[in-house]
């Protein structure tokens, strides 16, 4: 049985990753492609938005109907196919197209983002379960961190070598090559709830419940949406910062695998000492880091700009590991699936929204825009603590019984 369960866990690794990589490849492939096409800093990282905002209405839904499949797996294959074909369609789209319809394009296919991640890891228990699920869990995020590390070299190598469109398709196939390994992700052991009129709707309302009622989860919650905005802000700099300090504006998404490298080895360290230091407090600590790493990039100095995001990436990894363990230790068995799809879905938009925000305030000050990153990361901190632990257990219980 453990030589059956570690298979699983291989095959689960080896499909979140692909997924992963050609998500992280995706938003800058895109970026890249809409500036090349435009010129514009500011209509690229709207098409940046564009496949990142919807996420807000996508992630909910699609968690709650996961958690009403005797095989979720197969649900996640088909939103990893729809996602990679909704690439290729922008890319098509691409100067064919007026741009707003373009824009529109990236919003729907972003609805099915949330599969990429927590809708992956809200099915990591079932691939491995009891006291192997800290190491697992750390070995998931690392999955984030591999990602991170490879998706943007293979982006902005692509797309010097090859063009932004070619960096584009790339993505675009990983992430569908994802989709057998999510097809044979294990069963529910238990049986499903039957389909009634209103029960989608009530399992939506019960999970906002958890999350909101919970206060442990609720403040990694809010500190990670605080974080993911400000890294939105980092990313939409990318092309400015590549351009200016490093000779080219495809060499800016080479910077967010100096992040990548650091969380890859600090994540490797929480795999080797899960239960080392506990997860709520390396959320608050990592926004800290990240604030610090980001006023760092603000300084404006090329020679900066490395340790900078070699620090991020010590703040980022760590912190969506203990993210992710909270999750794991606070969401009911029913309502998993949403709850992570939920908490991704409000990251990628606090990203879009980072991300938009930023592209027009980075044309006029782009020292000004990482300042204000730094700022909105510093924010994390006391947004986490702004939570107060003591809740109405009652409200909780009501969570847990089922409706």
């Amino acid at each position: 049985m453990s030589v059956i369960k570690r298979y699983a866990m291989a095959r689960y690794a080896a499909g979140a990753t692909a997924a992963r990589v050609g998500d992280e490849m995706s938003g800058p492939a895109l970026m890249l492609a809409g500036y090349a096409l435009t010129g514009s800093a500011s209509e690229a990282s709207a098409l940046l938005a564009g496949i990142t905002v919807a996420a807000a209405a996508g992630g909910p839904v699609l968690g709650a109907v996961l958690d009403r499949q005797r095989r979720p797996g197969r649900l996640l294959a088909a939103a990893l196919g729809l996602y990679a074909t909704g690439l290729a369609v922008i890319l098509a789209a691409l100067g064919r197209l007026p741009f707003p319809v373009t824009v529109l394009i990236a919003v729907l296919t972003g609805l099915l983002g949330p599969a990429l991640s927590g809708g992956w890891t809200g099915q990591l228990p079932r691939v491995v379960a009891g006291d192997r699920l800290p190491r697992a869990n750390a070995l998931d995020a690392m999955t984030f961190g591999v990602a991170s590390l490879s998706g943007p070299v293979l982006a902005g190598g692509l797309a010097e070598a090859l063009g932004a469109s070619t960096a584009v398709v790339v993505s675009a196939a990983l992430i569908g090559a994802a989709a057998p390994a999510a097809w044979t992700l294990p069963a529910r052991s238990t049986r499903v709830r039957e389909g009634r009129p209103g029960a989608l709707i009530g399992d939506l309302a019960a999970g906002t419940r958890v999350i909101v009622k919970k206060p442990r989860l609720a403040r990694a919650t809010l500190a990670s949406v605080v974080c993911c905005a400000a890294q939105g802000m980092l990313t939409a700099c990318l092309p400015l910062l590549g351009e200016r300090a490093l000779g080219g504006a495809g060499r800016g998404a080479l910077l967010l695998s100096c992040a990548a490298v650091s969380a890859l080895v600090a994540n490797a360290l929480l795999a080797r000492f899960p239960q080392r230091v506990a997860p709520d407090s390396i959320i608050w600590a990592g926004a800290l880091i990240q604030a610090g790493a980001f006023a760092l990039a603000a300084t404006g100095r090329p020679a900066a700009l490395v340790p900078a995001l070699l620090l991020a990436g010590i703040g980022e990894g760590p912190q969506l590991t203990a993210l992710f363990a909270v999750r794991h230790r606070e969401a009911p068995d029913r309502l998993r699936g949403q709850i992570f799809t939920t908490g991704a879905s409000l990251k990628i938009t606090a990203f879009a929204a980072g991300a938009a925000l930023a592209g027009p305030l980075a044309t006029w000050s782009l020292p000004g825009t990482l300042a204000t990153a730094a700022g909105v990361a510093g924010c994390a901190a006391p947004a986490f603590f702004a939570v107060p632990l003591h809740t109405g257990q009652a409200c909780e219980d009501s969570v847990r019984r089922p409706g």
